[in-house]
């Protein structure tokens, strides 16, 4: 755990970073990153129950107590930041990829920069301890147009990859749409979880950037507070999983949002399944399972570039951009391992 540093020259000079503290910093960082999206228009918010559960399962790629710093002035938690790594797909690079949110009422003082300088300050030590056969990246992830894309663009990342936010604004006028001949949906039981996870990971793999395949990262996704089994839509050939859509609903953020909407949080179908309509008859059957829950609209996140026409499929279903975002990268330069 990193020591109390105090602020580089361009921050405020009374700022502090330190090492977070676990259940004590929850309530400070759901505020400031509610005030954060809420102020830029993003439609996302945290709670205090998801946000514990994911910071509170550490993995090798990802632990809390190493990975994530908060900032104080005079003594109030101001801003938060953190980081992991990944190895990407294409086995080319490990990506340390940074994130941080700022209370907007303490913007444009420099703790933004501050925070990324320490963040890439972080990484580049961590980095230093593995012995990878890789280049060594940072990667992060913005709202296009937003402080943070235009703080990382300022710190010299590039845009390397596009992805959006979708949104069907309605879940009138749905068709069912019958799976292929011989699946079957069937509910996933726990002891079938550890098949779900490693069915979903397994037909990302032709994707791009990765992610943490851990069984720790695994039980952190099958944790979150909106993960309920009961929206589960998986479509099983026999004793296979061929495919499924893992859908979840956020009361919390949909009352803080006035809206009632479901999310399609992974869509994915497995090599032997594709080009059969599987993904769309699992697509159909979700935004009428999330209509019956009471939804009146749903969402789901894409990759522009998704190499599968993802995008072409979403739209059909009567998906609509609703938000963009980039992915950002610098090489990260003086890394001795």
């Amino acid at each position: 755990m990193s020591a109390r540093r105090p602020a580089p020259p361009s921050a405020p000079a009374d700022l502090v970073i330190r090492p977070f503290a676990g259940d004590r910093d929850i309530p400070a960082v759901v505020r400031i990153g509610n005030a954060e999206n809420e102020a830029d228009g993003i439609d996302e918010r945290l709670t205090e129950e998801g946000e514990r559960g994911w910071l509170g399962s550490p993995s090798e790629q990802f632990d809390a107590a190493r990975d994530v710093v908060v900032a104080e002035l005079g003594g109030e938690v101001v801003a938060y930041a953190g980081q992991e790594w990944i190895d990407t797909r294409d086995g080319e690079a490990r990506s340390h990829r940074l994130w941080g949110q700022v209370d907007p009422a303490h913007r444009r003082r420099g703790i933004g920069t501050a925070l990324l300088a320490d963040n890439e300050r972080r990484a580049r030590s961590l980095a230093a301890t593995h012995l990878v056969d890789r280049q060594r990246v940072f990667g992060s992830f913005a709202a296009d147009g937003r402080p943070g894309a235009r703080l990382l663009g300022a710190a010299g990342y590039s845009v390397e990859r596009w992805f959006f936010d979708m949104v069907r604004p309605t879940l009138e006028g749905l068709v069912d749409v019958p799976l292929p001949e011989g699946l079957e949906v069937r509910p996933v039981p726990r002891e079938q979880y550890v098949a779900l996870w490693r069915a979903n990971r397994e037909a990302f793999r032709d994707h791009w950037g990765g992610s943490d395949e851990s069984e720790a990262a695994m039980n952190r996704f099958f944790d979150q507070p909106d993960n309920d089994p009961a929206l589960w839509v998986i479509a099983w050939d026999g004793d296979e999983i061929a495919g499924g859509v893992i859908n979840g609903i956020n009361p919390e953020e949909n009352a803080a949002l006035g809206i009632r909407r479901g999310w399609l949080h992974s869509v994915f179908t497995r090599r032997p399944w594709r080009r059969r309509g599987l993904a769309r008859a699992l697509i159909a059957k979700s935004m009428l399972l999330l209509r019956d829950r009471g939804m009146t609209s749903a969402g789901l996140g894409v990759d522009a570039d998704n190499p599968q026409g993802a995008l072409g499929l979403y739209e059909g279903a009567g998906f609509e951009i609703h938000e963009r975002f980039n992915a950002w990268r610098k090489p990260m330069d003086d890394v001795a391992s």
